[in-house]
């Protein structure tokens, strides 16, 4: 690791994953909003710190946790999204109308759900990873069903029962994967852990190996938004609450994608199984195409966006099907990016939601004229996550594209067709909800839950500070990589395969 300060004898990636388990517990004693919403940005807060501290700690296996390259960076953009987020929902809950019952539930959910994602991070054996997931799942489903109404329900149930497939297909190839490891290692945790696999997959019998990665793609790949069984996304998305969008698409996605990648390195080091990158690219491929063109049938402002996110994860897994060093670095800022942007696109189309009364795109229009600041900061959200330069996602897409033109020149059109056609989909909706006449205002109680003006400007801070910051660190990200980042990465980049 790049970094080196002195550390805590405590076990800092248990401390890391409990500590929102405990603002869990003290969050739901906490009925007012006002105390709830401060208590959770608090308990966000020293979250982010702790996984700071991540980036000195040594690395290597702690019981069933292991810190390295790939799960540190990603780790410390989950708390920093969680930090973030629980900004945003100080101002945007009001909006929601939660009584005190489902205000406990949205707090008690969140936290519950950032300490599963970091345990799923953190995770070196299988099985803690697989339940990891699951309790992240299960934390969406409530969050996601907290309004209780209809529509809210329906995307709930629907995020249960495929995300509840996708967890039985991933739980089918963690079974495989150990029986695969059982005669070189016997019974126990060690047969689980992903380091020791990782280190006797040249000795495994190749067939189990393949059919456990095809199991875990599946059924990991349906949490990340990867098609066939994609079609949980864009419906949660569309009808929870606006912040969750966030920590849907740039938390949830990530982890389930870091366990396929877990998996690519285990079947990828034994020359006698198929290539693991061969699927990813053919399901990364799918998504991506699927994507682009479902974008131009979308009239939901958060639907369509939602429908970006599938594309986004299947660029990250095209990058990672071409593996290499150069291919997997690609991959790895596109995670980064794409949570970084699409959360500050969710926080700009969260305020005009509460703005407008609608989530319809021909009700959200000409925000740079009516609001400069939002419908400024919006419009440069939505062009950073269709990739225009100088942030992130350009500069990961650039080079994916300098890869396939190197290693496999029959991808270009398909990936030319489909970024061009996802491109121009999102500057149509940049131009539609930013630019041109303004539509009007809803009445304000029902924009802003009847704030007054004053909580109004406190709401409007709550939601730009975290826009910008996005923004600021997504083009950090894209123009000037810091050198410590840059070889934390690196090595990142060599563990996939």
């Amino acid at each position: 690791m790049p970094f080196d300060f002195p550390l805590p004898s405590f076990p800092l990636p248990w401390a890391v994953v409990f500590l929102p388990w405990a603002g869990a517990l003290l969050l739901a004693f906490l009925p007012r909003e006002r105390q709830a919403t401060l208590a959770n940005i608090g308990v966000s807060a020293a979250g982010f710190l702790l996984a700071l501290a991540l980036l000195a700690h040594p690395g290597g296996i702690q019981g069933w946790t292991h810190v390295d390259a790939l799960n540190t960076p990603l780790v410390v953009l989950s708390f920093l999204i969680g930090l973030t987020t629980a900004v945003f929902s100080h101002g945007a809950v009001g909006a929601e109308r939660f009584d005190a019952l489902r205000l406990r539930a949205y707090h008690v959910a969140f936290q519950v759900f950032m300490g599963a994602q970091a345990l799923a991070l953190l995770a070196d054996n299988m099985g803690v990873m697989w339940v990891a997931i699951e309790i992240a799942t299960m934390a969406s489903v409530l969050m996601v069903a907290v309004h209780g109404t209809p529509p809210a329900i329906e995307a709930a149930w629907k995020l249960f029962i495929l995300c509840g497939v996708g967890i039985t297909l991933a739980l089918f190839g963690t079974i495989i994967l150990y029986l695969a490891a059982q005669p070189l290692v016997g019974h126990g945790d060690s047969g689980l852990s992903w380091t020791v696999l990782r280190g006797l997959a040249e000795q495994a019998d190749p067939g189990v190996l393949n059919l456990a990665f095809v199991f875990l793609l599946v059924g990991y790949g349906t949490k990340a938004g990867l098609v066939p069984l994609h079609s949980w996304l864009p419906d949660a998305e569309a009808e929870g609450p606006i912040a969750i969008s966030a920590v849907l698409s740039g938390l949830l996605l990530n982890a389930a994608l870091h366990a396929v990648l877990r998996a690519k390195a285990i079947v990828g080091a034994h020359d006698g199984a198929v290539a693991p990158g061969r699927f990813l690219l053919a399901f990364g491929l799918a998504s991506l195409l699927l994507a682009a063109f479902a974008l131009w049938r979308r009239r939901d402002a958060r639907r369509f966006f939602a429908w970006s996110s599938i594309e986004h994860m299947g660029l990250a897994a095209i990058a990672f099907g071409l593996g290499g060093v150069a291919g997997n670095l690609a991959g790895l800022l596109h995670m980064l990016g794409h949570s970084l942007c699409k959360s500050a696109v969710f926080f700009g189309l969260g305020a005009a939601v509460r703005l407008r009364g609608s989530q319809k795109t021909a009700d959200i229009a000409g925000l740079c004229a009516s609001h400069p600041g939002l419908g400024w900061a919006l419009a440069i959200a939505i062009a950073a996550v269709a990739g225009l330069p100088p942030f992130s996602l350009f500069a990961s897409e650039f080079l994916l594209l300098t890869e396939v033109a190197a290693r496999h020149a029959w991808l270009i059109l398909p990936l030319g067709i489909g970024l061009l056609t996802a491109t121009v989909a999102k500057l149509h909706i940049l131009q539609a909800l930013c630019l041109g006449d303004p539509t009007p205002d809803a009445p304000r109680d029902a924009a802003s839950g009847g704030a007054t003006g004053a909580d109004w400007f406190t709401r409007d801070w709550f939601t730009l500070g975290p826009v910008w910051l996005h923004l600021a660190l997504a083009l950090l990200l894209g123009a000037a990589l810091p050198g410590p980042l840059a070889m934390l990465l690196g090595q990142a980049a060599r563990i996939p395969g």
